[in-house]
């Protein structure tokens, strides 16, 4: 299976594409309170897109910000990349597709950006952290944890 990952305009057909495997994400109820997409949660965005065989099969969105206060680990006046979404199709997991998507939107903003950032609500801790802590090199700063009596 050859990849290929690029950064994507938005326009109609990708906004389609990526609203439409949102709802398979909503569907698999990976998320707390996860929602799919509409058009104006992409606008303002930058889109990376994975395709398999001319098929997009993942993408990731997010934006680039500049702190205007301080964050505990990260100094005021700090450039980010925060991603807002990462998602690749149920049959294309732990291929290193999810990784490819996040190696690339890095190299794509290494020269404008000191952080990439990025926020979960995830059923499955332990995957994330493995994902992002062992694979993709980041940092663990904050958690929020919750329990229901």
């Amino acid at each position: 299976m050859i990849i290929e990952i690029k950064k994507c305009e938005l326009d109609d057909r990708n906004i389609k594409a990526v609203i439409a495997l949102s709802k398979e994400w909503e569907s698999e109820d990976l998320t707390y309170g996860y929602c799919a997409n509409d058009k104006n949660d992409l606008i303002g965005n930058d889109l990376f897109l994975a395709y398999s065989d001319a098929q997009i099969i993942g993408y990731l969105f997010g934006k680039c910000s500049v702190l205007n206060e301080a964050i505990t680990p990260i100094d005021k006046g700090s450039k980010c990349f925060d991603i807002n979404e990462i998602y690749v199709k149920e049959k294309y997991r732990s291929q290193g597709i999810g990784k490819a998507l996040f190696e690339y939107t890095e190299n794509y903003h290494k020269q404008n950006v000191d952080y990439i950032t990025l926020s979960t609500a995830t059923k499955n801790y332990k995957s994330i952290l493995y994902f992002y802590i062992e694979k993709m090199d980041m940092s663990f700063w904050s958690a929020k944890l919750f329990k229901k009596i």
